[in-house]
């Protein structure tokens, strides 16, 4: 069994859809990002990357490359994974926790992990969506941005 951690953050910016876990969540601000900046998607990534010692999100989908504007995380996250299963690893389970003030996401977090389930064509119970606040600390209690951490297991392929 081989572990990973991701980690990713992106400002809160008036304009753009807000999307979570594959979700797009009713909100007046969305994600900065040059994908959809699905930040709880995007530190999956790098949770199953680091897992299985392939790098990172960076180095795959490189955020000056114009194949990747305005992308969905999904479709990034499907990509990874194609990566990691060709390295010889499968998914045990995956645990990722939002962090900020707001959105609320305990009515959508079933959609969330369905969603991220699917693009990695495993069931649903082996993907975990939760949230936790900072009790108004830092750039995510001051509602500039949302983060968020995963974590990986990974096992050889049978």
């Amino acid at each position: 069994m081989r572990v990973g951690v991701g980690v990713d953050a992106h400002a809160l910016v008036e304009g753009v859809p807000l999307v979570l876990g594959g979700v797009e969540v009713d909100s007046p601000r969305g994600l900065a990002g040059h994908s959809d900046g699905d930040v709880i998607a995007h530190a999956l990534i790098d949770a199953l990357l680091g897992a299985a010692g392939l790098g990172d999100i960076g180095s795959l989908f490189p955020s000056g490359s114009a194949e990747w504007e305005g992308a969905s995380s999904l479709d990034l996250l499907r990509s990874a994974y194609g990566q990691v299963r060709e390295a010889g690893f499968a998914l045990g389970n995956a645990d990722c926790v939002l962090v900020g003030e707001e959105p609320r996401i305990a009515p959508l977090r079933a959609q969330m992990q369905a969603r991220l389930a699917e693009a990695l064509g495993v069931e649903a119970g082996l993907v975990n969506v939760r949230a936790t606040t900072t009790d108004g600390l830092g750039f995510t209690g001051r509602g500039e941005g949302l983060g968020a951490v995963a974590v990986a297991l990974v096992t050889p392929a049978g």
